[in-house]
């Protein structure tokens, strides 16, 4: 039939034009590798990357999606805290009885901090981001909300939470909690977190605390004898697995489920991003390893 016919020449002159115009373009192709690699398909519900130097988005999967942060709310808990005015990381915290009853009810995650002894506000940050400590994010709750009452400074420290994320322009994220163990309106999104992470960053005690793999706290106890702490393991496992990696906090709950808010630097490059709702501690690792290596070849 004609139709076949002119169909098979149509093909053979648009392959004619497509090798022809192959080798005009192919010098533009190579000079541009970064473009050419495919973004990876994520578990997580949610993914985001962003070059932590200009904050121009690198990978997005459902980034503006409000979803529970788990633990990775700790991030804002330790940037509100590294924000105070005229903080001293040395001044000493008691550990009241309610902080570990507080875990004990809730089945937390903890730093195993005990009742009495007396522990600097910088081992209260690493005890908040290394063993996810939610007796640490408690104490400093605490600390450094300001009321009359523990309830109204605990209430005081979650308005700084929002007050911070209100300063970053953030619409998506709302705080109810000082650790993530949310009462229903405890969300982010993941571009926001990526935000909250990169912000953070700026603090060169957060960046030390966050790529710090293991700590041991000395503390002093009720008697003024000094107390070696069992050490404090980073529940991120990137920092063990992934060649330049440098924090920066996991997630996880049964909303939650399991997240990572994760960065790497390469040379003079930061990745810095944020997955939220994976399948299991493994998977948020190996997801957050295919965006940072998809960040980093986009990079080039």
């Amino acid at each position: 039939m004609k139709t076949g016919t002119q169909a098979s020449r149509l093909r053979r002159a648009t392959a004619v034009a497509l090798t022809t115009g192959a080798v005009l373009v192919t010098g533009a192709l190579a000079a541009a590798p970064a473009q050419a690699v495919s973004a990876p398909s994520i578990v997580a519900k949610g993914g985001y990357a962003m070059n932590n130097a200009n904050g121009s988005t690198l990978f997005t999967k459902k980034a503006d999606t409000r979803l529970s942060t788990g633990s990775t709310t700790k991030i804002m808990t330790a940037k509100v805290v590294l924000a105070q005015p005229n903080l001293n990381l040395d001044a000493k915290v008691t550990i009241q009885k309610a902080y570990s009853d507080y875990v004990v009810k809730n089945n937390a995650s903890q730093a195993h901090l005990i009742v009495g002894d007396k522990v600097t506000v910088r081992q209260l940050l690493y005890g908040l981001m290394l063993p996810s400590g939610c007796d640490a994010a408690y104490a400093l709750a605490d600390k450094y909300g300001s009321g009359s009452t523990r309830d109204a400074r605990v209430k005081s420290f979650i308005g700084k939470m929002n007050a911070a994320a209100k300063s970053l322009k953030l619409k998506n994220t709302h705080f109810d909690s000082f650790d993530g163990i949310g009462k229903g309106s405890n969300y982010s999104t993941p571009r926001d977190l990526t935000k909250i992470a990169s912000s953070a960053m700026k603090s060169s005690t957060f960046r030390t605390i966050v790529k710090t793999k293991s700590y041991t706290a000395k503390t002093i106890t009720k008697t003024g004898s000094t107390r070696t702490m069992a050490k404090w393991t980073n529940t991120n496992t990137l920092l063990g697995s992934y060649k330049g990696a440098i924090g920066v906090k996991t997630g996880s709950g049964p909303q939650a489920k399991y997240c990572l808010v994760f960065a790497a630097t390469r040379g003079s490059k930061t990745v810095i991003g944020t997955v939220l709702a994976s399948s299991s501690v493994n998977q948020r690792a190996t997801d957050a390893t295919k965006i940072l290596n998809y960040g980093f070849a986009r990079l080039g």
